[in-house]
């Protein structure tokens, strides 16, 4: 009871619609990860057919897709449907997944050992939409944003946005957030890599002017040295 209760809370902590651990329970997310835990039991016990039954039964009420082979920690959060995850997708502690996202795979021949599906460490949110293909890792704290298509590993702490996606925050290059940000998506202009590259151009302009005006002060004093002389 314990754990139903830090995970409800853990809930309770990302959204702020529930008014009560009653009202969380109702969360179609919920039920598809209480139904997951049982069909994962039986597929690692090898009941594959039981496992299936289970997996069928629990998409057809919740509309959220988990196979039975995959591994999820801790505080699980997956809000509204329609979320596939696949078989030998990996999941962390305190990871958040919005509707519409994909942990999908590859082809078997660009696995390694049979892993086809992303590992999503702890700590990271997928926004709505958003795609995680392929045997890759999206780091701890990482953000993926909505509609995002992520084929490539995500280092720790980046906002990933675009397609294909691109990061356009590395952990140690800012600081964290110090908040839970809905949606895994930035709200300020800062974010968008369109802005960061006119803002480093800018920057690279400033550079190169004030090297301009530091060469033309050098010549300058070299023509008054030649005149007095």
């Amino acid at each position: 009871m314990s754990r139903l209760t830090d995970y409800l809370d853990s809930i309770r902590a990302r959204d702020p619609a529930p008014h009560s651990r009653l009202e969380v329970l109702t969360y179609p997310g919920v039920w598809a990860l209480a139904y997951h835990r049982v069909a994962n039991r039986l597929y690692r016990g090898k009941w594959y057919l039981a496992a299936r039954i289970v997996n069928h039964w629990s998409r057809m009420l919740t509309a959220i897709d988990i196979h039975p082979g995959a591994t999820i920690g801790r505080n699980f959060f997956i809000d509204h449907g329609f979320v596939v995850i696949g078989e030998t997708a990996e999941i962390g502690n305190d990871v958040t997944i919005y509707q519409c996202v994909t942990l999908g795979g590859t082809s078997p021949d660009n696995g390694v050992a049979g892993k086809r599906h992303p590992t999503i460490a702890d700590g990271a949110i997928i926004g709505s939409g958003a795609q995680v293909l392929g045997p890759i890792t999206v780091g701890p704290r990482a953000r993926v944003g909505a509609n995002a298509v992520v084929t490539r590993d995500v280092p720790a702490g980046a906002v990933m946005v675009g397609i294909p996606a691109r990061p356009t925050i590395v952990e140690g290059g800012a600081a964290p957030e110090p908040r839970f940000v809905p949606y895994g998506t930035p709200c300020r202009d800062m974010f968008d890599p369109a802005t960061q590259k006119v803002e480093t151009l800018r920057c690279e302009l400033d550079a190169m002017k004030k090297r301009l005006d530091a060469l033309i002060a050098e010549q300058d004093g070299v023509d008054r040295e030649r005149d007095r002389a």
